[in-house]
């Protein structure tokens, strides 16, 4: 799509529900006003629909269902962005996709937004179930040159950023089970996964995917998923506007990328995950290769790894393994 499109859907969002001119948008690009006409037919033939009125000028009255790259660049806050943005109708999977362009030498960072994947996947390589059209599926590429070491707080410091923002954003609260798992009332709506690529000292390239349930009916998984999977607006009762979502989703991420490549996550990662821990205090169990290790949720330490106390009061570590639920009754 070509910049002018952008401008003007910049223009109309700024500005809605408010008129904007015709003759303020072509001065703003320095076109005629038949060119206007022009490039917002091409844009009606996109899904997007607009009111005009004699001496008012136009306003957006309706904008496609499905994620669209250019109007998700118009609702971005920041104009000052140093990342570019694809929208695929269709991948194996957007974290796989990322990693190749990284490898085929994309500059830096970047986000890829997809429709539909056909083989969306968690940690362990589970399968994602990844519907067209309905949700999201996001991955964000960077070439940070920071530390291995600190690898585990990424994802950790991502979720409690996504967390807050779906929040604030949808008005229902949010929850996190350890490391990577977006819930609410033990059903899962979301999952992340960080994959890099790493040197002897530092990430070369790191790839954050996110699969987020956003505007899945209730019900509408296969069997065994309607048990323990929600979306958000089977949380809200309303259907997400994608496209604000994502651009909302966008701005936070690249925030919080910045907040950690400085180092200020440290010092309030463990707070903040606290406010949005659903293990904490409950009785879990901890699968960790062949050892299954019983207690009592705790949070989490300064460098990420899950906190236990056992029966008798004594703390454990981990960095790694699986988190289930001790079932109740």
């Amino acid at each position: 799509m070509s910049n002018a499109e952008l401008i003007i859907l910049r223009e109309l969002t700024a500005h809605a529900p408010d008129y904007v001119s015709g003759q303020a948008l072509a001065n703003k690009l320095g076109l005629s006003r038949v060119a206007i006409w022009q490039h917002m037919e091409k844009l009606r033939g996109q899904g997007f629909e607009f009111e005009a009125l004699r001496a008012r000028g136009y306003r957006l009255i309706k904008q496609p269902d499905g994620l669209h790259a250019t109007y998700i660049e118009a609702l971005l806050k920041s104009r000052k962005r140093d990342f570019s943005l694809t929208v695929l109708d269709t991948v194996d999977s957007t974290n796989d996709e990322a990693a190749r362009q990284l490898a085929a030498g994309r500059a830096d960072p970047f986000v890829v937004l997809a429709r539909e994947q056909t083989q969306g996947r968690g940690r362990f390589g589970r399968v994602w179930q990844s519907d067209h059209h309905t949700n999201l599926y996001a991955s964000f590429a960077f070439r940070p040159h920071i530390s291995p070491q600190r690898m585990p707080m990424f994802t950790l410091w991502m979720g409690v950023n996504i967390c807050e923002l779906i929040t604030n954003f949808c008005a229902v609260h949010a929850g996190l089970k350890w490391p990577n798992d977006i819930v609410f009332d033990g059903l899962k709506a979301g999952g992340m996964l960080t994959e890099a690529r790493i040197d002897a000292d530092q990430m070369r390239d790191l790839v954050f995917g996110l699969g987020l349930n956003v505007n899945q009916p209730a019900g509408a998984w296969s069997h065994d998923l309607n048990r323990r999977a929600t979306s958000l607006a089977a949380q809200t009762g309303k259907t997400m506007d994608l496209n604000h979502f994502a651009a909302a989703l966008i701005g936070r991420v690249f925030l919080a990328y910045h907040q950690f490549i400085e180092g200020e996550y440290a010092s309030k990662l463990a707070d903040t995950w606290n406010h949005y821990d659903v293990l904490r205090g409950r009785k879990v169990v901890v699968l960790n290769g062949t050892q299954r290790i019983e207690g009592t949720a705790a949070g989490i330490d300064n460098t990420g790894s899950l906190l236990l106390r056992d029966g008798h009061g004594r703390a454990q570590r981990f960095s790694a393994g699986e988190v289930t639920l001790e079932k109740v009754g």
